[in-house]
C-alpha cells in the first residue's frame, strides 16, 4: 500500500505543479485550457485529414486554412471592412429600437399587448425569406444589409430589456415613492440598474448575430463584403479560403463580443445579483 500511495504521489506531483500555476479561479488558467481545446480540434481535425486521405476541395486541413489566411489576408481584410461596417450599423440601430420598445412596453401595458406579438410574428420568418424583400424595397446598397442585421439583433434585446426593467425590487419602487421621485428618476435610477445586467446579456448575444445578418444580406445582393467572397469561393471551389473567410467572420463576431464584455465591466461596477 504505501509504494502504490508513493506511485500515485509521484504522478500526481506535476499535475498538482500545474495547478499551481494556473489556479482554478485565475483567468490564465481559463486561457490555457482554451489554447488546449482548441489545439487538441485542430490536431485532431489534421490527423482525420491525413488518415483518411481526403481530399482538399471537399475538407480542407488546419494548415491548408492556415496558408489560404497568409496567402489572401489582406483580401480577407479588405472583405471584412464593408462587414464589420453593416454589422456595427445594424446592432446600433436593432438594439436602439429594440430598447426604446421596451420602455414603451414597461410604461404602456396597451402597447406591449398590441405590438408584441406582432414582434414574435416577425421572429418567427426566416431571415433568408425577409432578405430579398428588404433588397426589392430598399436596393442593393447598403440599407438591406443594415435592416437584416438589425432585424436579427432586436428580439432578443426586446425580450431582455423588458425582463430587466420589470426585475425590480418593489421596495426600492416603494421607497422612490416615499421620496416623491419622478418617474424619471425612478425609470434611471431604479429601472435602468436593474435592466443593465439583462441588457448586457442581449447585447453579447446580439453582437455575434448581427455579423450573420450582415453576411444574409450579402448574399442576396452585393459585391464586396465577407458574404459575397463567401459565395465566390464557393463557386470557384476554393474550399481553404472558404474556410478562411468563415473564420474571418468568427473573428469579427469573437471581437465583437470581446468589446460588448469589457463596456460591460467598465459600465457595471456592482453585483447584478445585489440589484434587484
Amino acid at each position: 500500500m504505501t509504494k502504490m500511495a508513493l506511485a500515485v504521489d509521484r504522478m500526481e506531483t506535476p499535475l498538482a505543479r500545474l495547478g499551481a500555476l494556473f489556479p482554478a479561479e485565475g483567468g490564465h488558467r481559463t486561457i490555457l485550457m482554451a489554447a488546449l481545446g482548441l489545439l487538441s480540434v485542430l490536431v485532431l481535425w489534421q490527423a482525420i485529414i491525413w488518415l483518411f486521405s481526403v481530399p482538399i476541395y471537399l475538407v480542407p486541413s488546419p494548415i491548408d486554412v492556415a496558408g489560404a489566411v497568409s496567402r489572401d489576408i489582406g483580401l480577407l481584410a479588405s472583405s471584412a471592412v464593408p462587414t464589420i461596417v453593416e454589422a456595427l450599423l445594424g446592432f446600433v440601430l436593432g438594439n436602439t429600437v429594440a430598447i426604446l420598445v421596451a420602455v414603451s412596453f414597461v410604461y404602456a401595458k396597451p402597447v406591449e399587448e398590441m405590438f408584441y406579438p406582432v414582434a414574435i410574428l416577425i421572429k418567427t420568418i426566416p431571415i433568408v425569406a425577409i432578405a430579398p424583400v428588404l433588397k426589392i424595397m430598399l436596393g442593393n446598397g447598403i440599407e438591406p444589409k443594415v435592416v437584416v442585421a438589425a432585424m436579427i439583433c432586436f428580439f432578443p434585446t426586446l425580450v431582455n430589456s423588458v425582463r430587466g426593467f420589470r426585475a425590480v425590487n418593489p421596495q426600492l419602487l416603494e421607497l422612490m415613492r416615499v421620496l416623491s421621485a419622478s418617474k424619471t428618476e425612478v425609470f434611471l435610477r431604479v429601472r435602468v440598474q436593474s435592466a443593465l445586467p439583462y441588457i448586457f446579456a442581449a447585447l453579447k448575444i446580439s453582437v455575434t448575430m448581427c455579423v450573420l445578418g450582415a453576411i444574409v444580406g450579402e448574399w442576396i445582393g452585393a459585391n464586396e463584403g465577407v458574404g459575397y467572397l463567401l459565395l465566390q469561393s464557393m463557386y470557384q471551389f476554393d474550399t481553404p479560403r472558404l474556410f478562411a473567410t468563415i473564420l474571418t467572420a468568427s473573428f469579427v463576431a469573437i471581437v465583437g463580443f470581446a468589446i460588448v464584455s469589457m463596456v460591460e465591466k467598465w459600465v457595471i461596477r456592482w453585483d447584478p445579483g445585489s440589484s434587484v
